[in-house]
C-alpha cells in the first residue's frame, strides 16, 4: 500500500535588496541583532538609530572564521531560548560574512525556521555573503560543510559601513567582484579593467553589477543544482587553502584570489582560456594588493582535501573553470594527473 503526501506547490521567496541608506523601521516583534565586538564597537549605535522592535536583543559572537562554529551557534540558539523568542520574531545579521552565515543557519533552524534579515557591513558581504540564502558553518573537515538554504526577508547594503573597512578586507570584497564578472559579465570585467574602485561612486555602481549579477544566477537556480554552483569559482581550491592555514593566514576573499589563479591555470592548460586573459583576471586582482600565489606543502593532501567540496563525488572532483573571459564550465572529468601538474606549480621546492 502506497500514501501519497502531494506537497508541490510554489513558495515565493522573493526579497528586495536594497542599495542604500537603511531606512528608518520598526518591527512589531522580538528582534535579536547577531553581531560581533568589532562590528558593534563601530557601528551599533548607527543601526540602533534606524531600526527599532516591540523588544530589541544584541547578541555577540566572536570575530573571525575560527568562530564559525558551533559553539557560536550555541551561543545564538541558547539567546534566542532565553528571551522566549517564538516562530514570529526575527533575527537580524550585522556583520560580514561570518555573521551572516551563521545568523541565518540558527534562524533556519531555531524552532525549525524563522526570518532573518542581512545587514551586511563589509564589501565581500555585501556583493555576495548576504545575497542567496546560503547559511551554515565550519567543522573540522571543512567550511560551509554544515548548513541551509534559508532566504532572507531583505538585505540592506548600506555603504555607509565601508567607510571604516580595512584595506585587506576591502581587497577581500573584490575577489569576489571579479569572481562574478570574470564568470557571467566580459562587459562588467572590461569595467572592472579600468575602475578604480576606492572612487565610492564607481563602487557603488561595482556592488550594484556585482549584486544583480547574483540575484540573476540565484533566481535561475535557488539551491545549486546547476548553474549556481558557478558562483564557487576559486573555491574549490580556496577553501582547502584556508583549511590548511586553519582560516588565519588568509581572509576569505584573499584565499578565493588565489583559489582564481589557480582555477585559471587549470583553464589554460585544458585550452578554456588564453595565457593573456589569466594575466588580465591576475592584473585586477593584484590591483587591490590581494595575494595570486600559495606554496603547497603536500600536493597530495591538497587533492585529497577537493573530495570534501560540497560539489564533488565519491571519484570525481568537480571544478568551477572559466570559459574565457564571461563564460563557465564545471568540469568532472579532468584527469588526476593533469590536476597535480597544476597543483605542481604551486609545491614547496
Amino acid at each position: 500500500m502506497q500514501v501519497n503526501i502531494p506537497l508541490k506547490k510554489t513558495i515565493d521567496n522573493s526579497y528586495d535588496i536594497t542599495i542604500d541608506t537603511i531606512p528608518e523601521t520598526y518591527f512589531d516583534t522580538k528582534v535579536a541583532i547577531v553581531t560581533n565586538p568589532k562590528v558593534a564597537g563601530l557601528h551599533l549605535g548607527y543601526l540602533l538609530s534606524k531600526i527599532s522592535a516591540k523588544e530589541l536583543y544584541i547578541i555577540t559572537v566572536p570575530d573571525g572564521e575560527e568562530y564559525k562554529n558551533q559553539d557560536s551557534i550555541n551561543t545564538i540558539l541558547e539567546s534566542l531560548f532565553n528571551h522566549r523568542f517564538n516562530r514570529k520574531s526575527m533575527l537580524i545579521a550585522f556583520g560580514g560574512g561570518v555573521i551572516g552565515d551563521m545568523t541565518g543557519y540558527a534562524a533556519s533552524i531555531y524552532q525549525r525556521g524563522i526570518d532573518f534579515v542581512q545587514i551586511p557591513t563589509t564589501l565581500l558581504s555585501q556583493v555576495d555573503a548576504s545575497v542567496g540564502g546560503k547559511t551554515g558553518m565550519n567543522n573540522s573537515y571543512g567550511k560551509n560543510l554544515i548548513g541551509a538554504f534559508h532566504q532572507p526577508k531583505a538585505v540592506y547594503i548600506d555603504p555607509y559601513f565601508l567607510k571604516t573597512l580595512p584595506s585587506r578586507e576591502f581587497g577581500a570584497g573584490v575577489a569576489e567582484v571579479v569572481k562574478m564578472a570574470v564568470t557571467f559579465n566580459s562587459d562588467f570585467f572590461d569595467y572592472l579593467e579600468s575602475a578604480d574602485l576606492r572612487d565610492e561612486k564607481v563602487l557603488q555602481e561595482a556592488i550594484k553589477q556585482a549584486v544583480q549579477t547574483k540575484a540573476g544566477v540565484v533566481a535561475q537556480d535557488e539551491k545549486e543544482h546547476g548553474l549556481r554552483a558557478a558562483l564557487n569559482y576559486g573555491h574549490t581550491f580556496g577553501h582547502v587553502i584556508e583549511n590548511e592555514t586553519a582560516y588565519k593566514k588568509y581572509l576569505h576573499g584573499e584565499a578565493v584570489a588565489i583559489g582564481m589563479v589557480m582555477a585559471n591555470e587549470m583553464a589554460v592548460t585544458t585550452g578554456r582560456m588564453t595565457e593573456n586573459e589569466a594575466l588580465r583576471v591576475k592584473r585586477v586582482l593584484e590591483k587591490y594588493a590581494l595575494p595570486t600565489s600559495y606554496k603547497i606543502a603536500n600536493i597530495e593532501s591538497f587533492y585529497e582535501t577537493f573530495f570534501l567540496d560540497k560539489k564533488s563525488s565519491d571519484t570525481n572532483v568537480t571544478f568551477i573553470l572559466p570559459l574565457h573571459i564571461g563564460g563557465v564550465e564545471m568540469p568532472d572529468d579532468i584527469d588526476r594527473e593533469l590536476v597535480l601538474k597544476v597543483l605542481q606549480n604551486h609545491g614547496v621546492s
